[in-house]
């Protein structure tokens, strides 16, 4: 065990008294540490009921033979933190997250982990974790919460957030924004749609760190429980009897995540999160082959903001596992990659996969391809990753004339003071993860368009990102980001900017020896101090999934 370098021999008796003072006995000396992150707090609604959860996981733990010790870890909620300057902070916090769950496990030389994620960046966070550390690890995640109720039809976050545009432009009234705001979010959990918690918690299952059910099960939900439980007993069995966390995070795995993430036309913030852990796990996924994946995978599912089906939807007609199964009619998954309760292939043998509603059967899918689409061209050269399953169909090929502005703030006055026109094409730069720093979300700007109903004729473009709740031609992480002096930098009010996400192209038309004259926009003087100004010096490209590195040199690139 590992934790014998802390408990065993009589040189470890300073070490054991300490633990003795925690109250443990000394047969539970003779077991198993095993970690429980939980990243409980009161500000997030996804995380205000981990308590109940962890408590579950703890008795897991003690019913398989091992000695559980909680700890914490932090977690912003990006819908709080959105439109100010608290979104600066939401990609770092899964930098943060992993650091901190490899201080904490490597410092008390734990033989096991439960992690108990919910939201955005702490789901990412700790699977960077787990790759990083290479322990027997497990995840289950505090849930979705349910849609709320809005004239008799489900909504959730996302609908709110564009109510807030059309309320703007005079298309309801302030009553019907409180009636909407009151019942939007009506329990505790991960926000409702597809979003980016959701996604990621979805890809996790997909992954293999997850049990069936991690993804989909309603917070609010006594399954919830139930899966906290096994998730317990669970990381007991894989101390004894393996694989660790990155035997399971295999190449094989990461493609299958894809090809979920594809069908189910998830977060597109789930393309940063998986280039990341792809390099933890120690490999290194291009932007050239999610492309790959994305256009040899058919969309199977629409599910809010995309379209009018929920979450707790899919976890009605069996959630993750159904949509693998039906991916695997046409040998789109890798059915031996291993999981935490076997393999691939024994979770989904006996499911029958779609149900032609929730989930669309291969023969018949929404699209052809993927949700989500890697887009390149003279705007993009290192790529730039939009929604596509989202986006109306209007709006697939789109040209017009650039509205430029250095940074979100402006891009919001603009629009809420009615300046954006039909076949815009607004850009937003300087918001990547250098630029910001820390790469923003963009879901203010883009639901105030579709409020306003201009999402079947602007388009939007930024170095930065966009919320799992973006719906529209929304497309975000184009890189080289400005700051860097990519060719957002370049771009000029009025520039003509082509759109074809059929063709997966995004260009300034402008000449090469236009674009040569010109001298880059000057990069924002944001005054930055303490872990803002570490993370500009440090932070990677978005296409290799915008983590912290070790500090460059001067005049090193990005």
């Amino acid at each position: 065990m590992r934790s014998d370098a802390m408990k065993s021999k009589p040189v470890r008796a300073s070490h054991r008294s300490l633990l003795y003072a925690l109250g443990m006995s000394e047969e539970e000396m003779k077991r198993p540490f095993i970690g429980v992150v939980n990243s409980f707090n009161e500000i997030v609604p996804g995380h205000i009921h981990l308590r109940t959860l962890t408590d579950a996981v703890k008795a897991g733990i003690r019913n398989g033979g091992g000695v559980p010790f909680e700890f914490p870890a932090i977690a912003v909620c990006d819908g709080l933190a959105m439109n100010h300057a608290g979104m600066k902070y939401s990609l770092v916090s899964r930098d943060v997250i992993a650091d901190s769950c490899e201080i904490m496990l490597m410092a008390h030389a734990f033989d096991a982990v439960v992690f108990i994620p919910s939201c955005d960046k702490v789901v990412p966070g700790m699977l960077m974790a787990a790759a990083r550390m290479d322990l027997p690890s497990v995840f289950v995640s505090g849930g979705p919460m349910l849609p709320g109720r809005y004239k008799d039809e489900n909504i959730g976050l996302s609908n709110l957030f564009e109510a807030v545009g059309a309320h703007a432009a005079g298309r309801i009234s302030d009553q019907d924004l409180t009636r909407m705001e009151m019942s939007a979010c009506p329990t505790c959990g991960s926000c409702s749609g597809m979003y980016t918690a959701n996604t990621m918690n979805c890809l996790t299952e997909a992954l293999g760190l997850a049990s069936p059910g991690n993804g989909t099960i309603p917070a609010v939900y006594a399954d919830r429980r139930r899966l906290a439980y096994k998730a317990g007993l669970t990381a007991v069995e894989l101390f004894k009897n393996g694989p660790t966390a990155r035997q399971i995070l295999s190449p094989s795995a990461i493609r299958n995540a894809l090809r979920v993430d594809m069908a189910l036309g998830g977060s597109t913030n789930t393309i940063l999160h998986l280039l990341a852990i792809a390099r933890e796990a120690g490999y290194e996924l291009s932007m050239s082959e999610i492309s790959r994946i994305s256009d040899s995978t058919p969309q199977l599912c629409k599910l809010n903001p995309a379209g009018q089906d929920f979450i707790t939807d899919l976890n009605d007609v069996g959630g993750i596992q159904a949509v693998m199964a039906e991916l695997n009619k046409k040998d789109l998954i890798e059915v031996e990659a291993l999981t935490i309760d076997g393999t691939v292939s024994s979770r989904i043998a006996s499911l029958k996969g779609a149900d032609g509603k929730v989930i669309h059967s291969v023969d018949a899918p929404y699209a052809l391809d993927g949700g989500l689409a890697v887009l390149t061209g003279n705007l993009a050269p290192d790529g730039s990753v939009v929604k596509k399953g989202a986006v109306l169909p209007e709006m697939l090929q789109h040209e017009g004339p650039a509205r430029v502005f250095d940074g979100e703030e402006e891009v919001s006055e603009a629009i809420f003071n009615q300046m954006i026109r039909p076949g815009d094409v607004v850009v937003i730069r300087f918001e990547g993860p250098r630029g910001g720093p820390g790469m923003r979300e963009m879901l203010s700007p883009t639901s105030a368009l579709a409020g306003m109903g201009l999402d079947n004729s602007v388009a939007l473009i930024t170095d930065g990102r966009f919320s799992g709740a973006t719906r529209g031609a929304s497309i975000g992480h184009v890189c080289p980001e400005a700051a860097v002096g990519g060719p957002l930098a370049y771009v000029r009010e009025g520039d003509r900017v082509r759109i074809d996400i059929p063709a997966r192209r995004i260009d300034l038309l402008v000449s090469a020896e236009e674009l040569a004259s010109r001298n880059p926009a000057p990069r924002p003087d944001r005054g930055l101090k303490g872990v803002l100004a570490r993370y500009q010096q440090q932070v990677d490209a978005s296409n290799c999934g915008a983590r912290m590195l070790l500090p460059r040199k001067e005049g090193e690139k990005s």
